[in-house]
């Protein structure tokens, strides 16, 4: 609205003198001005709703599907393994993240697996697999090399080269969901695999322990402690890593408090 239309208004209206119409235009330039703001703020916030639509589409959507930019495909994540906490509830959620999505679970399976090719007894392997026979890591570098076979390997390295050839073979056989055994590492560079870690409140676990396993003359929470202690050792061992920080992981979830069968649901979602 131009000067000389708002005069013209304002003497068709009859403005008594000339404060009010001063007082009239001031409040047309107000209006002008927060029309142009409004308008500036629509432009800049349609922008970077745009900016922020290509970043999740180039990125994935969390509660979808879980994608890669590799070299311009797109990459699903058909592989999942699990890492977790003792009682922690971590087989339980990669067992039923399996049977939502359709995948082949491999826990006792590949422990059976690893005694066929191994010879070594299933409950060695239960035992040795993913558990430090000390608590320390120089303890288990000096057990580790108290035995030695004809091929110059201790007995728990060549558990492990065994467990991770089965490993990378079931990882080539197609979709799965494989628990613990430093899968992680293992299948460190492959594309298609999400690597998860399931954590949770001392309290949480202790109870989850004595409802699976019962009581004994251990007090619970020094059980967990222990187990925990074992698998970090045994982790950096034979990855280099420190067992349970979250930059090893895709993504870290705490079944204490969001509950196992949440955990297992964001999981299938990110894949499904």
């Amino acid at each position: 609205m131009h000067g000389t239309d708002c005069q013209k208004i304002c003497s068709a209206e009859g403005f008594p003198d000339e404060k009010s119409r001063r007082e009239f235009f001031v409040k047309v330039i107000f209006l002008q001005f927060l029309f142009l703001h409004f308008a500036f703020l629509r432009i800049v916030c349609y922008t970077i709703s745009i900016r922020l639509s290509k970043t999740c589409q180039d990125r994935g959507n969390l509660f979808g599907r879980l994608y890669v930019k590799e070299r311009g495909e797109t990459v699903m994540k058909n592989i999942i393994t699990i890492s977790r906490e003792f009682g922690s509830g971590g087989r339980s959620i990669g067992k039923q993240v399996a049977e939502k999505l359709g995948y082949a679970f491999y826990d006792r399976e590949l422990v059976d697996e690893v005694a066929k090719r191994s010879g070594f007894a299933p409950e060695y392997i239960e035992e040795h697999g993913e558990y430090a026979n000390a608590r320390n890591s120089l303890l288990f570098y000096l057990a580790t090399a108290e035995r030695y076979s004809h091929d110059n390997l201790s007995m728990h390295d060549q558990l492990y080269i065994t467990q991770s050839k089965i490993i990378e073979e079931l990882a080539e056989k197609g979709k799965c969901v494989i628990v613990g055994r430093c899968a992680d590492y293992i299948l460190r560079d492959r594309k298609d695999c999400l690597h998860v870690f399931i954590c949770s409140d001392m309290a949480s676990r202790a109870r989850r322990i004595v409802e699976r396993y019962g009581q004994t003359q251990k007090a619970p929470e020094k059980r967990l402690a222990e187990k925990d202690q074992k698998r970090k050792v045994y982790y950096k061992n034979y990855t280099g890593r420190v067992w349970g920080q979250a930059q090893n992981y895709d993504i870290c979830l705490n079944s204490g408090a969001l509950g196992v069968d949440t955990c297992a649901d964001m999981i299938v979602q990110l894949c499904k």
